[in-house]
């Protein structure tokens, strides 16, 4: 199984960037304590970050035939990309969308994602592990196929 791990923009600034709703953990950290998780699983993951709305699509259209998964953490593009959403929906690589803080115990405008209706499913609100939820559920979802 192959699962590529995408975030968007912003998320190179974790453990610097308003660490009281993120915390204090390097998208870094992340990425290794997560390759270490699917080294045990027996899971080849590509963990990824760009500020570039282009850079992600581009990844998301690629995707096609090289993972099983995508898990995304689009960031504010959750809430903006209509083209985000089409490369998922294009791309039918299963999606997982994640993200660190509960955005629907955030501002008004972090509670509508437009990607969330063509990725099977969102995790929200467990900080660095809803990125180990997320490889657990992509691991769970691929024995079921």
């Amino acid at each position: 199984m192959r699962i590529l791990f995408l975030n968007g923009p912003n998320l190179n600034m974790l453990g610097l960037r308003e660490p009281g709703i993120y915390g204090s953990i390097t998208l870094g950290d992340i990425g290794d304590a997560i390759q270490t998780q699917a080294n045990k699983a027996g899971v080849e993951i590509n963990f990824r970050q760009s500020n570039h709305e282009g850079e992600l699509i581009t990844w998301i259209q690629e995707s096609r035939e090289q993972f099983d998964f995508i898990v995304l953490n689009a960031g504010a593009y959750t809430h903006t990309s209509i083209a985000l959403r089409d490369a998922i929906s294009a791309s039918e690589t299963p999606t997982l969308e994640i993200h660190l803080s509960n955005v629907h115990a955030r501002e008004g405008f972090r509670h509508t994602s437009i990607i969330a209706p063509v990725c099977v499913g969102q995790i929200s609100g467990f900080g660095e592990d809803s990125y180990y939820l997320a490889l657990d559920a992509c691991i769970r979802l691929g024995k079921a196929d």
